[in-house]
């Protein structure tokens, strides 16, 4: 297998915090290395429409964003390869990752490999993502202003992100498998005690229909063991979210959740390995966030090589 060496940093994964990354990196003079086993962009590539990214008043497509940060990345010198890696070998300042194809070595190392939300695996769910299915209110809720929405889960965000959907929607079904929410007491209090929100108990979401966009659910309550449809314009799904933290998780130092654990310079544990976006222990996880996230791990990263320079073969 080949081994290529010389690769300043290496930046697993393309989303926004690892194109943010690369564009950083690049430009600080980096030799910049950014792999990416599927679609460049990430998650944020399946929003239709992005309302709150700063700097642009239009509307813009997931991936329209991304792509215009790939574009940037490129221009400034970073080489991007869609390939899966393999396995990561750290050990200071002579980091491998390891593809199919070749080994690369690399003095600094930036996780960007994201998260995914779990998701129902019913009908209709992946046809209708980014039209009507969403995993995060905060990034999509304004485009419901005056609709119905339902929102899947009991938990805590679930319960929460109903609340926040009442800014905007004119009705909020929260769908729940069971007769109570496991939500904290304050946050039932006052989900329970908002008007916009109805509860539909005992009951999961079967299947998700519409034309071009949602229309309606298929609900089917576990208690009567009935089915019923549910007419909405999008539906919101929180019953979790999973950290994609296969390649580091007997190696970093992770949350209970197993999400990637650093300090305020996206710093690991790991000298000389670097985190940010989605598979980081965070409150927010927006495209925004992520950006910042990649930005901080390249400047901290580059800092970080210039204070070891001496130690550079």
């Amino acid at each position: 297998m080949e081994t290529i060496q010389d690769y300043d940093i290496a930046v697993i994964g393309g989303g926004p915090a690892g194109l943010a990354a690369g564009v950083y990196a690049s430009r600080g003079g980096l030799k910049t290395v950014l792999f990416e086993k599927a679609l460049i962009g990430g998650q944020i590539t399946t929003t239709a429409d992005v309302e709150n990214y700063p700097g642009f008043e239009e509307t813009l497509s997931g991936f329209d964003i991304t792509d215009k940060m790939k574009k940037q990345a490129e221009k400034f010198g970073t080489e991007i390869i869609q390939e899966n890696i393999r396995s990561l070998k750290f050990e200071k300042l002579n980091n491998t990752v390891e593809t199919a194809s070749a080994k690369y070595k690399v003095k600094a190392i930036i996780l960007a490999t994201g998260a995914n939300p779990s998701k129902l695996g019913i009908e209709g769910e992946e046809k209708y993502t980014g039209r009507g299915v969403s995993y995060c209110a905060t990034c999509d809720g304004a485009l419901y202003r005056g609709k119905t929405v339902a929102v899947v889960g009991g938990g805590d965000s679930a319960v929460e992100e109903a609340i926040f959907l009442t800014k905007f929607a004119k009705k909020v079904y929260i769908i729940h498998r069971r007769d109570k929410l496991r939500a904290v007491k304050l946050t039932q209090e006052r989900a329970l005690g908002n008007e916009k929100i109805e509860v539909v108990w005992d009951s999961v979401v079967k299947a998700i229909k519409g034309t071009e966009y949602v229309e309606k659910l298929e609900i089917y309550n576990k208690k009567t063991q009935k089915t019923s449809e549910l007419s909405v314009d999008g539906i919101f799904i929180y019953v979790g979210i999973i950290p994609n933290n296969e390649l580091v998780n007997s190696q970093i130092k992770l949350d209970e959740q197993g999400f990637i654990i650093t300090n305020a310079s996206m710093h690991t544990n790991i000298p000389g390995i670097y985190a940010a976006g989605d598979v980081v222990q965070k409150i927010l996880r927006q495209v925004v966030t992520a950006a910042a996230d990649g930005a901080i791990a390249a400047f901290s990263a580059e800092k970080w090589l210039e204070e070891n320079k001496d130690k550079q073969s």
